[in-house]
């Protein structure tokens, strides 16, 4: 009857055991999870070095889709609209390369003043002339639009944040929401405000952005989802076809 009785607590004392082990394990997820977006919401050099330390080295994360042509423009040129990375497998791989200047899309001259009337969103399948600058010479060109749609390594990751504006990165304010994880996988929802630079008007987002984790804490898969659409709607854009 003594050696059940011990029996009995040493088998309560090992569920209790793995119980422990098994909330260390989520909340060591549930601390990257959350220490990600607030480094998000804290700096560029921040995000950066937080991206580099937690993300497996075969991780890839989700952009969200769009429809476009499939390529990002560098934000730190303020006076040409310059192609700074193409997406591969998307419409612009097939015409544009790193290093494209637009002089004109859909006739509009591609300023500074032009760049929120740029045609590249609209209809997915429309065709869309535009007139780039490369190695001196003018090109023109016709893009139809696609639905963007791509998976980012870590490398690609990296070299997104590298483009962004150090200056400009840190938001007003922000703040994790809410934090819920299963297993493997966690969910997190922030709030940020922060300030159009050109307007001073101040605007909301809320997000929602979820991670799946290896056995070492890593980050190997995410994606999020943000309120862009309400974004627009605070700065006062309207969307329209």
């Amino acid at each position: 009857m003594k050696m059940l009785a011990q029996w009995f607590v040493a088998l309560i004392f090992l569920s209790l055991t793995h119980a422990a082990l098994a909330d260390d394990h989520e909340n060591k997820n549930e601390a990257v999870a959350r220490g990600w977006v607030e480094a998000a919401q804290s700096g560029k050099d921040e995000f950066a070095a937080y991206v580099k330390k937690h993300m497996a080295e075969d991780g890839v994360w989700h952009q969200n889709r769009y429809v476009g042509f499939g390529f990002s423009m560098d934000p730190t040129n303020d006076e040409q609209l310059v192609v700074a990375i193409v997406t591969p497998g998307t419409p612009a791989a097939e015409v544009l390369k790193a290093g494209d200047v637009f002089v004109s899309v859909a006739g509009v001259p591609a300023t500074e003043e032009n760049r929120d009337r740029m045609n590249f969103r609209g209809k997915p399948g429309a065709p869309v002339k535009a007139v780039i600058s490369r190695g001196g010479k003018e090109i023109p060109i016709e893009v139809r639009r696609g639905v963007i749609d791509h998976i980012n390594d870590k490398a690609a990751v990296l070299e997104n944040i590298a483009l962004g504006d150090a200056e400009e990165w840190p938001v007003d304010s922000g703040s994790v929401l809410e934090v819920i994880s299963d297993g493997s996988a966690v969910v997190v929802v922030d709030e940020f405000t922060d300030t159009e630079e050109d307007t001073g008007i101040q605007y909301v987002n809320r997000g929602v952005t979820h991670f799946q984790f290896n056995d070492k804490h890593q980050v190997v898969k995410g994606w999020s989802l943000d309120e862009s659409r309400f974004v627009l709607e605070q700065l006062g854009y309207t969307i329209s076809r």
